[in-house]
């Protein structure tokens, strides 16, 4: 591994946190090295053909909301950084087995009109949080901070500390607009009995109102790409295929960024960490695992309803209590027969994906962490449930289980792609109880992981906040060497 002489900060990892990290230090003037395990950057942010030649799929994170709303990537934008997001004509839709799909547009008002009785209801929970707009999410993506939002939150508050199933049936009367919101709810990955489901609900719904649910034009790798490029504007470097297993392997450098959970710090660091914030740091939690399935299709998908083709992400369970007792099963370390299965379609909103009058899709649902199971055939019957004669239209399948995502990138413990357990210990106190969890007890330290606050999704902020607190303890206490 080459030296990182003239650089004044190391980071470990390539995710979108990483390279917000990494970029957020070289815009303050510092020359930065980026150290990638994997053979090209990206971390979470990569496409490949994982089924036939000329289909394009986004191998983990696909939809990025907050890519657009974040306060990280709003100021990577500003200075210089060029992402090209594709919109599908419809952020989300949820399939009943007994009516129309409830269709979330980017107009809350559009979307409350097709929600009945129910359509107020849904304008003053979901649609005030929308109302909220970037001063809200700031609040809510830097939850340790004093709020920027104090009134949207305080009214926000009371409702996202809910249980999912607790918040659908007290604000909403009818079958559609509890299950829209339970589909929501689940991007959690907990039981939605659980503390705090309610609110991933509540903003991933607002998130369509705001920002969207837009992919990046060109596969999610084109992010990673532009990253990187501009970051070698600034000076920087990444340096791909080069696994960091202790930090003694690393250069000197004044501040180091770890994209790792703690399971890879505890690793690298060995004896150097005090015994009690070993302690600490080993009782965190991982989270539910995924299992996830590629298509290559020779059509769109053949919807019973034919408005859910215009939607980029389609959520299928059916009822609330369905999918919160898929949900249940899964947090009791079993596999549901039905499981509530996250779909999205790409191509509906990116045509590049695949060859003319051809798509790609990919799917996945939750499993316990570390699951064996194969969960395919679980996965097409609910697709096909909704979606009949789907599986005619198949040309091509690529899976992955929690053990080949964990080999593809070490972050996704157990299959866990969120980083850790999200619940509400571990929104408060991720990856532990600290007034700034991003900084470790080695000094010029710092983890910048979705195991830091504000947790999972592409939003950059624990790279972004993990930089700003180095470049201040710099200024603090002068350079390292």
């Amino acid at each position: 591994m080459r030296k990182a002489d003239g650089y004044d900060a190391v980071v470990v990892g390539s995710g979108p946190n990483g390279l917000a990290g990494a970029l957020t230090l070289a815009q303050a003037g510092r020359r930065v090295l980026v150290l990638e395990a994997a053979e090209r950057a990206g971390g979470g942010l990569r496409t490949e053909e994982l089924t036939l030649p000329g289909y394009r799929h986004d191998v983990c994170a696909s939809v990025l909301p907050l890519a657009v709303a974040s306060p990280a990537f709003r100021a990577l934008r500003e200075n210089g950084l060029r992402i090209e997001f594709a919109h599908p004509p419809v952020p989300a839709a949820h399939p009943l087995d007994d009516g129309p799909a409830v269709l979330v547009h980017r107009e809350a008002g559009r979307t409350a009109a097709r929600l009945g009785r129910d359509g107020l209801a849904w304008q003053e929970t979901v649609g005030a949080t929308a109302r909220g707009g970037t001063p809200l999410v700031d609040t809510l993506l830097a939850p340790l901070d004093l709020p920027r939002a104090p009134l949207a939150a305080a009214r926000f508050g009371p409702l996202g500390l809910l249980p999912a199933t607790t918040l659908c049936r007290a604000v909403f009367r009818t079958a559609p607009a509890r299950a829209v919101l339970a589909g929501m709810a689940a991007h959690s990955m907990l039981d939605l009995r659980s503390p705090i489901s309610g609110g991933f609900g509540l903003m991933l719904a607002a998130l369509a109102h705001m920002a969207g649910w837009p992919v990046v034009r060109g596969g999610s790798q084109e992010l990673a790409d532009s990253m990187v490029k501009r970051l070698g504007d600034l000076g920087g470097e990444v340096v791909t295929g080069t696994r960091v297993r202790d930090l003694s392997e690393l250069p000197d450098a004044d501040a180091v960024l770890l994209d790792v959970t703690p399971r890879q710090f505890l690793a690298m660091a060995g004896d150097r960490l005090p015994p009690r914030y070993r302690r600490r740091l080993a009782r965190f939690r991982y989270g539910p695992g995924v299992f996830k399935v590629d298509w290559a299709l020779s059509g769109p998908v053949p919807w019973r309803d034919p408005a859910v083709a215009g939607a980029g992400t389609v959520h299928l369970g059916g009822t609330l209590e369905e999918i919160a007792a898929a949900e249940a099963e899964v947090a009791g370390g079993r596999h549901p027969r039905r499981p509530f299965v996250l779909l999205a379609q790409p191509c509906v909103a990116d045509p590049s994906r695949a060859p003319a009058g051809r798509h790609t899709v990919w799917a996945y649902c939750h499993v316990p962490n570390g699951s064996a199971v194969d969960m395919t055939e679980a996965i097409e019957s609910q697709v096909e449930r909704f979606a009949p004669g789907f599986r005619d239209l198949i040309l091509a399948r690529a899976t992955r289980g929690p053990a080949e995502l964990e080999r593809h990138n070490a972050n996704l413990v157990g299959g866990d792609i969120g980083g850790g357990l999200a619940s509400l210990a571990q929104f408060a106190g991720r990856p532990l109880y600290a007034a700034r969890p991003w900084r470790t007890p080695l000094p010029g330290v710092y983890l910048c992981s979705a195991s830091t606050p504000p947790g999972a999704g592409v939003h950059g902020m624990g790279g972004h906040r993990a930089a700003r607190l180095a470049l201040a303890d710099t200024r603090r206490r002068g350079p390292l060497r």
